[in-house]
């Protein structure tokens, strides 16, 4: 079995050394980078560097198309509390839920609905966001 193995390798080796020399291939010398080729390579790298541009304005324009229902949920405003603590207020639909946020969280502190909503669209705010969470807060000590 190993007999077969050699000269199958040895057969293999031979055919690939005849092969090399019956194709007779001119030897290529090393050629000099011009700045013609520079001048080439530079103009590729634009037209690539300007096609991944292009593709990514134009994956920021379509992440601007909302799915059905997307439309009705915003965030009205925000409060820092701290370096990484935040109170937001997000509309959904017609509630608005005061949310609590963390690097690592995210709760609900309150839900607001009907009256009690902070900031509707048909009305101007004349007020800041704090200002009106301050006065619900106050307002409703049980919560």
């Amino acid at each position: 079995m190993r007999a077969k193995i050699v000269v199958a390798c040895l057969s293999v080796g031979w055919l690939s050394d005849c092969f090399a020399a019956a194709v007779d291939l001119p030897k290529q010398t090393a050629r000099t980078v011009t700045s013609g080729d520079m001048l080439h390579w530079s103009i590729g790298l634009l037209v690539v560097l300007g096609v991944f541009f292009f593709c990514v304005w134009g994956v920021r324009k379509i992440g601007g198309i909302t799915v059905n229902g997307a439309e009705k949920m915003r965030v009205v405003g925000g409060l820092s509390l701290g370096i990484r603590e935040k109170v937001v207020l997000l509309q959904v639909g017609k509630k608005q839920l005061v949310l609590g946020v963390t690097p690592g969280r995210i709760d609900t502190l309150h839900v607001l609905e009907g009256d009690d909503c902070l900031h509707s669209e048909l009305s101007p705010v004349d007020h800041s966001f704090a200002q009106h969470l301050m006065r619900v807060m106050k307002g409703r000590s049980d919560v």
